[in-house]
This record gives structure tokens, C-alpha cells and sequence, in this order.
């Protein structure tokens, strides 16, 4: 699509929709909360229960999102058979409730570490329904057509709040502690949860609910091994979300052991990222349809962008290539979830984001400790290279998907280098 026919349909069509535009407004509240409490949360881990322990912050990212593979086979089955809306309302307000629970912990002095890996995990549990049902939830809200749009303007929501939660939870942390962020936080789930009750339910895009039958969790895999596009992306996926996004790790050991920084720095190097996370949003959201070339190109280009964080002298500099990692992580994984759900059937789609976002975020549990004892033990930049791996190789499993069953040509079109490939004959195997 030319850049005329891009700008036409509009970066940010899908907030004509009253319904959307609800939700939109409850999930910026909701999602600055969230910054501020993982910020947080990393931080009293690292400096105040530990002594820069990076392995601890890893297990607290692995308990957070183990949930996503244990709960599987009934993640992706609720978001395909139940209310999404109503499964939301819970999910949400579960959270905001453990959020309460560690606020109250840590100004009352009571909180200790084992306390944070007990909430982590039921945290985790509340996302693992919540994930698919919320990313499923941008269809009914918006329907196929926009779909892609919607996807990428969540995603903008998501790293704009990033921008602003770490560093306004830097400042809270060295002004008042750690505590009040998490009640912060909690507070903050109350905007989605309203945000929920006036949705025009009569406007929803809601697709017919499929019968319910045994294997119906099977039926997900199966679905997924017959498509060769979806294991490429999914395998993809679980390279770059096992290694390369543990950002907690990554910023965290960086800023406290390599530059020496305190809360304010930590917090603002966050939102530093979250600016490149924003622009990626942005970019995703103004294509009208996703573009399966994109993925290994920027999935390479993450890579060389951890590789570059590795290797800059100053903190500044550390930063500014955050920026470019910011760009890129946030383009694959907007890009991959829009195609995903794009090319997946309406009745399967929860089970395949269920499938999809366990193996992105379900990764974590077995990358963020190897990557948090790697910082332990060779130093935070060779964990830095490690995330790097993940990224490159991500990126070569593209390439040989494209190559193999696409028809993957190169050439050079007004001086710039333009992919060329084939569309897919048969869905079932493309």
C-alpha cells in the first residue's frame, strides 16, 4: 500500500467508535498503573530485598508469566466461549486487587520476598486469562476490517503509558516509596472496570460462540500445525520473547550495576525506550494491513540494537540505542499479533492468541533467569548479548520461512532494495 493509501484510511480511525474509544480511555489510566507498579516491583526486588540480585528479579518475571504456558488449555478456551467483556471485568479486577495486597505489604513494612513471588504468580494467573480475552476483545470492539488498526493503537496506548509510568514511578519511589505505587496502581484498575460497564454491548463485533466440545483445546494445535506461516511466526516468537524481552533484567542491571544510577535514572531509561516502543505502535497502526517481510527485518534489527546497548560507554548513549530497541520490539510484536489474528479463523482465534501469547510470554519463565544469571555471573552486557541471540535468530527463522515456502527475491527499485515473495496457493499450508 502506497504512503497516499496509508494516510487515507487514518492512524487513528478506530477511535471514531464510541466503543473503542471507551476502552481506549479506561486502558491509558490503567496502563500508566501497570508501568508504575512493574517499575516498582523490579526495583524494591533488586535494591531492597536483595542485594542486586538480577537472578531474583528474573525468577519474580518467571513466576509473573509461567501462568501463560500452565494455564493454556484453559486460557484460549474461555476467550473463545465466554463474555469477554465479563471475563475482562474480572481479570482486571482481580489485579488491581493483588496491586492493593503488595501496597499494603510494603508501607505497612510487613513485605518480604516471597510475598512478591506469591503475588507475581496470582498475578500471573489474573494475565493469563486476561491476555487473550483482551487482544480477541480488539474485534469485537472494532470488527476485522480495522482490526489492524485497533491492534496497533492498544499497542500505542500500552508503551505511551510507558513513557510516563516508569519515571513517575522513579520520582514516587525516592519521594514517598515503593508502596504507594502499588496502591497507585490499584486505584488505576478502576477506569478500565468503568470503562467495561458503559460499553454499548448492543455495538459489540461479536462473532457467534463455538460449541463447546471435548478436545476443543486439541483442536487449537491442530489448527496450528497445519499452518506453516503460524509455526514460522510462533517460533519466531518464542526466541524473541525468550531471550530478547527481558527488559526488567536488561535496564535494571545496566542502570544500577554498569552506570551507577539511582530510582529517577532507573525509571526514566524506561521511558526513554517506551518513546521508540510509541513510534513503533504508531508506525504498526497507520499500515492497513500487516506485511509478513517486516517481522524478519525487524526482529534483526532488535538484535543489533541489544548488541549496540551492550557495547555503549554511557549512559546516555546506553539510552539512545534503547530507542532503537524500543522501535523494533514493538513493530515485531504488534506485527505479529495482527497477522496472527488476521490469518486465523474468527472461532479459533482465542485459542491461537492463547497458544501465541503463552509461547511469547510463557518463554520468560525459562529466558529471564538464564539471562538474570548471566548478568550475575558474566555481568549485565553479556546478558545484553544473550537477548541479541534471540532477536538475530528470530530473524533467520523468518528468512528461511520465506525463502523455503514463499519464494523469497530480492531487488532494487529506484535505488532502494524491495522484497518480493508469493502469496500463499492454500491457506492450510502456507
Amino acid at each position: 500500500m502506497s504512503a497516499r493509501e496509508t494516510s487515507s484510511v487514518g492512524t487513528f480511525r478506530s477511535l471514531r467508535g464510541f466503543n473503542y474509544r471507551t476502552w481506549a480511555i479506561g486502558a491509558i489510566v490503567s496502563n500508566v498503573g501497570t508501568w508504575m507498579q512493574r517499575t516498582a516491583q523490579d526495583w524494591i526486588v533488586l535494591t531492597e530485598l536483595t542485594h542486586r540480585n538480577a537472578t531474583a528479579v528474573g525468577v519474580v518475571m518467571a513466576l509473573q508469566f509461567g501462568p501463560q504456558v500452565l494455564m493454556l488449555p484453559w486460557t484460549g478456551y474461555a476467550a473463545d466461549h465466554f463474555d469477554r467483556r465479563k471475563l475482562l471485568f474480572a481479570t482486571q479486577a482481580s489485579m488491581g486487587l493483588f496491586a492493593l495486597v503488595l501496597g499494603l505489604l510494603c508501607i505497612t513494612g510487613l513485605v518480604q520476598l516471597w510475598h512478591v513471588y506469591v503475588l507475581a504468580f496470582l498475578l500471573g494467573c489474573a494475565t493469563a486469562f486476561d491476555a487473550p480475552a483482551r487482544h480477541t476483545f480488539m474485534a469485537d470492539l472494532v470488527g476485522d476490517a480495522d482490526l489492524p488498526n485497533a491492534v496497533g493503537l492498544n499497542s500505542t496506548s500500552f508503551n505511551a503509558a510507558r513513557m510516563i509510568g516508569p519515571a513517575v514511578a522513579g520520582l514516587l519511589i525516592a519521594a514517598v516509596g515503593s508502596g504507594w505505587v502499588f496502591l497507585i496502581n490499584a486505584a488505576s484498575f478502576v477506569a478500565v472496570l468503568c470503562s467495561l460497564m458503559v460499553l454499548r454491548v448492543g455495538e459489540l463485533h461479536v462473532k457467534p460462540i463455538p460449541a463447546r466440545a471435548p478436545g476443543s483445546f486439541v483442536e487449537g494445535f491442530r489448527y496450528v500445525r497445519k499452518r506453516r506461516d503460524l509455526r514460522a511466526i510462533l517460533l519466531m516468537l518464542f526466541l524473541f520473547g525468550t531471550l530478547g524481552l527481558n527488559f526488567p533484567i536488561f535496564i535494571s542491571t545496566m542502570s544500577v550495576s554498569v552506570f551507577h544510577k539511582g530510582a529517577g535514572q532507573y525509571g526514566l531509561s524506561s521511558s526513554i525506550m517506551a518513546i521508540g516502543s510509541v513510534t513503533g505502535a504508531l508506525l504498526s497502526a497507520r499500515r492497513a494491513k500487516p506485511h509478513i517481510t517486516l517481522l524478519f527485518l525487524v526482529a534483526a534489527a532488535f538484535g543489533l540494537g541489544l548488541a549496540l546497548a551492550a557495547l555503549m560507554p554511557s549512559y546516555v548513549l546506553f539510552c539512545a540505542a534503547l530507542v532503537l530497541i524500543g522501535v523494533s520490539a514493538q513493530s515485531f510484536t504488534t506485527t505479529a499479533i495482527s497477522t496472527v489474528q488476521l490469518a486465523t479463523e474468527p472461532a479459533m482465534r482465542g485459542r491461537v492468541m492463547a497458544i501465541l501469547l503463552a509461547i511469547t510470554l510463557g518463554g520468560t519463565p525459562l529466558g529471564a533467569p538464564i539471562v538474570g544469571w548471566v548478568a550475575d555471573s558474566f555481568g549485565p552486557r553479556w546478558a545484553l548479548g544473550v537477548g541479541a541471540a534471540g532477536g538475530l535468530s528470530a530473524a533467520l527463522v523468518g528468512i528461511h520461512y520465506l525463502v523455503k515456502y514463499r519464494n523469497l527475491r530480492l531487488r532494487v527499485d529506484a535505488g532502494r532494495l524491495r522484497f518480493r515473495f508469493d502469496e500463499p496457493a492454500h491457506q492450510s499450508t502456507v
